[in-house]
């Protein structure tokens, strides 16, 4: 009885090692063991954040605006093809100081308490760094800064004074005085030394740690002063013009933007043409005043538009010298490359000059993204992407979360070409300054993919303050402080998909009652989500209460 017992047991024992035996054959090439060979930790990429100031997606090459074929960008634009461009990427508040801040915090500006130029971000606020550093990253920004309060969060700073210089500029950097009493100077091109400067600390930083370097290029803000070497570029050249560059139609904008008689047009929006009683381009670049009207209009674009893209050009070589510096260190393999520009630029559309509109060119911010690790990824996204963004994208390449009081959200996902649910269908912007440096009058809107609505309304958030040293000479001229002076309250909306150069305002059409009433609707929650609602200000309160029906 026994031994039958053994036997029963043994010819069990020899099915289930049969079994298992063809259990591994079959399965082996699926890794189903559970005990395997320790893999190697996944090294950390290097990410290498460059940003230049104003530099408008309609200047870069890979984006097939008008000015794709003077060929401005050729790094860029090889960088693009290497790796992948977003197509829809807006800026929340088209201005350097509240952007950035938006950028290193990933909150819209009421959250952050950066509305306007005047603003700062505290240590404490700079959370990108703070986050990337507590991710083992050595972090660094060199360039542009324009936060006013010192950039402690990183491990190394070399910044711009405020605006800072086009040629010789002044650096404040970290040392045995309290910021900001620690300076040095460079010679040269602002373009050239802040990559310089960004090639030695590459080139002497630990060697142990990934690293996060945020360049920040001065160029190509106004005033448009260019290295000298490029003098000769597009010098015979004529620069394509702006549809509605001499001539604006009468369905454009609105009694904000014009007046009820267009008694405003010479008084809102700096511009190219004489057409602004104090704000000239062409004045403010010497062009002859006694010239006809359309050939002052011509002679300053066109003057405008070789300075600018000369800066463009500078920035765009230099951005060479920098992906070469990595592959002569061995990094570049290594290191995530992101190119963008703080906000767009007008250049010459609806003869406006700088940024600050929720018009498309003020808003578009190229968006490049090279990472050497994806091969055959998409060329390009039309993923709807604003700046809160960033942040939570940069931490997700570090494979960091996104903390929760972010208001952005990581599109990483976009990179490999996956679907990411749930993304938001329309963008929020604000403009918060009323009338201050180039006569924008404040406002604040949505856009969809197709539409765009705005809402002027007209009157600073401010109320009787000393205006900001920039506004001196204009407060001179006109005796008044800016908020003084209030501008009609309007609606405009914009059919992007029939007219993508905003050359009809088509609100109040019948036909666009459902869109506008879809627009509201979710613009409202949009402030409400974001804390974007003017409680704070009841006087802009009580102009949007009674006008947001009309």
């Amino acid at each position: 009885m026994r031994q039958k017992i053994y036997m029963q047991i043994a010819a069990v024992l020899a099915l289930l090692t049969a079994a298992c035996s063809q259990f591994y054959t079959e399965n082996s090439s699926k890794s189903v063991l559970k005990v395997q060979a320790p893999q190697a930790k996944e090294k950390k990429m290097n990410i290498l954040y460059i940003m230049t100031d104003d530099h408008a997606a309609q200047a870069v090459g890979v984006y097939g605006g008008r000015l794709a074929k003077l060929n401005p960008t050729p790094n860029l634009d090889k960088l693009a093809n290497q790796g992948m461009y977003f197509k829809n990427v807006f800026v929340t508040n088209s201005i350097c100081t509240p952007s950035r801040a938006t950028i290193l915090t990933g909150q819209y500006s009421q959250t952050n308490g950066v509305l306007d130029l005047v603003g700062s971000l505290s240590t404490e606020q700079q959370t990108l760094p703070r986050l990337m550093s507590d991710a083992g990253y050595e972090t660094a920004v060199i360039g542009k800064w324009h936060l006013k309060k010192e950039p402690g969060a990183f491990d190394h700073y070399e910044v711009l004074k405020m605006q800072g210089t086009y040629f010789d500029p002044l650096f404040r950097v970290r040392g045995e005085k309290i910021w900001p009493q620690n300076t040095t100077q460079y010679k040269g091109h602002s373009s050239d030394v802040i990559t310089d400067l960004s090639i030695e600390w590459l080139k002497n930083r630990k060697k142990d740690e990934p690293f996060f370097l945020m360049h920040q290029f001065k160029a190509p803000h106004d005033y448009f002063e260019y290295a000298p070497r490029y003098a000769s570029y597009l010098e015979n050249v004529e620069i394509p013009e702006p549809v509605d560059l001499y001539e604006q139609l009468a369905s454009q904008g609105s009694v904000a933007t014009k007046g009820f008689n267009n008694e405003l047009v010479n008084d809102l929006g700096t511009s190219i043409s004489r057409r602004h009683n104090r704000r000239s381009l062409g004045i403010d670049l010497k062009v002859d005043p006694n010239l006809p009207e359309k050939e002052f209009t011509h002679q300053a674009y066109q003057k405008f538009l070789k300075a600018y893209l000369r800066c463009v050009k500078g920035v765009d070589d230099n951005i060479g010298r920098l992906i070469q510096t990595l592959k002569e260190i061995g990094e570049y393999e290594n290191t995530i490359i992101i190119y963008t520009s703080d906000q767009g630029m007008m250049l010459g559309e609806h003869d406006y000059q700088d940024k600050r509109w929720f018009y498309e060119e003020s808003i578009h911010m190229p968006f490049i993204v090279h990472d050497p690790r994806i091969k055959n990824g998409p060329k390009s996204s039309d993923l709807l992407i604003n700046n809160t963004d960033f942040a939570p994208f940069m931490l997700d390449l570090a494979n960091q979360s996104t903390p929760d009081d972010m208001h952005g959200r990581s599109f990483k996902a976009a990179l490999q070409g996956e679907q990411i649910d749930d993304w938001r269908w329309a963008t929020y912007y604000r403009y918060w300054t009323h009338r201050q440096y180039h006569d924008v009058p404040a406002h604040f809107g949505i856009r969809s993919k197709d539409y765009k609505l705005i809402f002027f309304y007209g009157k600073g958030f401010k109320t009787g303050h000393t205006p900001y040293f920039y506004d001196q000479k204009w407060v001179k001229e006109t005796g008044k402080l800016n908020n003084e002076i209030a501008t009609p309250v309007a609606w405009e909306l914009y059919d992007l998909r029939k007219d993508p150069q905003e050359l009809n305002n088509v609100y109040g059409q019948p036909e666009y009652a459902a869109v506008v009433k879809s627009l509201k609707a979710e613009l409202k929650r949009q402030r409400e989500l974001y804390n974007e609602t003017d409680a704070n200000y009841p006087h802009l309160d009580k102009i949007i209460q009674a006008h947001w029906y009309q």
